[in-house]
């Protein structure tokens, strides 16, 4: 269930009865002919999929993450890695501070991976809560199944392209596109990457068919479940 919608009474007398909760953190960047929005949206649908059975509230995604070598490319917003620590960390501290210990992050953002330093920090400050935070695109089972499907793939390539990410008359090129050279892109400027990558695609197909499609999702959203029914290294205790 989205804490969107739900009022606060309504939570208060969800926490009577468990204490998991979902956070998803996205990013707001480049995605070639996919949505700007791609991390975001899904981070947050895997983690409403996930939930949606086991009753278990998921928060609003957070939408921005580090994303600076993207900044050539219009529309891409990135943070400053101490302002979104700052950030996540305040997001955490105020849902631990309603009494949820078993929080589930799921990440769609390759550079928001910092975060998940600070959520082991989280838990050695307050041995009572557990955090995991999961990556849900390169989780193994998920990993596995893109491999499967083919291993060419990558940023911005078919195992991004779902229908929920693309654009309404948005054509996606029929060819397979090279895999880039990343190597040396943390150290390239904005304008460099730009002129590496083109349009964005690291390379690969840039769409498969909806059924195949469908068949990581729900891999995906599986793997995920998995995580949010446990076992949790901290037993929830209830008055």
């Amino acid at each position: 269930m989205r804490i969107r919608d739900r009022n606060w009474m309504q939570i208060e007398q969800y926490l009577k009865h468990d204490d998991r909760a979902v956070l998803p953190l996205g990013c707001t960047e480049q995605h070639a002919y996919l949505s700007l929005s791609v991390d975001s949206i899904l981070s947050e649908h895997v983690a409403l999929d996930a939930a949606e059975p086991l009753g278990v509230p998921v928060f609003p995604v957070i939408p921005y993450g580090p994303t600076a070598s993207f900044m050539a490319y219009p529309g891409t917003v990135s943070l400053q890695l101490k302002t979104y620590l700052v950030l996540v960390r305040d997001v955490l501290d105020s849902i631990v501070a309603h009494g949820f210990k078993r929080i589930l992050v799921v990440n769609g953002h390759g550079g928001n991976q910092p975060a998940a330093a600070l959520a082991e920090q989280l838990m050695q400050e307050n041995p009572a809560i557990e955090v995991k935070f999961h990556s849900w695109w390169r989780a193994p089972k998920t990993w596995a199944k893109v491999k499967q499907i083919d291993p060419v793939a990558s940023h911005a390539s078919w195992m991004e392209n779902f229908p929920i990410t693309r654009l309404s008359g948005v054509m996606q090129p029929s060819h397979q596109q090279p895999m880039a050279d990343t190597t040396h892109l943390v150290s390239m400027t904005p304008q460099q990457t730009r002129e590496l990558l083109g349009d964005g695609n690291f390379g690969g197909d840039y769409q498969k068919p909806d059924d195949v499609m469908d068949g990581l999702w729900q891999v995906a959203v599986s793997e995920t479940r998995e995580l949010l029914q446990g076992p949790w290294r901290k037993r929830p205790i209830y008055p």
